[in-house]
């Protein structure tokens, strides 16, 4: 079935019938409501009731979706507090820029490489491990 769109909340469908749109969420809601009550099938209640189905489905759908999101129109709704914590960030110390100083050691045919920061007996302990 082809439909086309005429200016009011009209559907015009290939056999010539026309289906009313759903105007608004109460609109909607009653549509529903009756249809529940009916017993019959959703297409069966828009036959008869001369309601556009695809736009019932579409109501419908948007309502189930409000429902369990808890989404009603521009605000959102929680339904549980969502627990915050916040975590202390401490930045790194720079890495070490190739603009210090850099000091090699030998010893015989190794080398240790330090910086101004190196931490003398740690230097030293190197040295005589090295030496060995």
């Amino acid at each position: 079935m082809t439909a086309s769109v005429s200016p009011s909340r009209f559907v015009r469908l290939e056999d010539g019938m026309e289906k009313r749109k759903i105007r608004d969420e109460a609109d909607a809601r009653t549509c529903l409501a009756a249809l529940k009550a009916s017993g019959l099938t959703r297409a069966a209640w828009c036959r008869a009731s001369g309601i556009d189905a695809r736009s019932l489905r579409a109501w419908s759908m948007n309502l189930e979706r409000r429902k369990t999101t808890g989404h009603r129109g521009s605000r959102t709704v929680t339904a549980v507090a969502k627990r915050v914590e916040l975590v202390e960030l401490i930045a790194a110390p720079p890495a070490p820029s190739r603009t210090t100083p850099r000091y090699t050691v030998r010893v015989g045919k190794l080398g240790i490489e330090v910086g101004d920061d190196f931490d003398p007996g740690t230097l030293r302990r190197l040295v005589e491990a090295l030496a060995c």
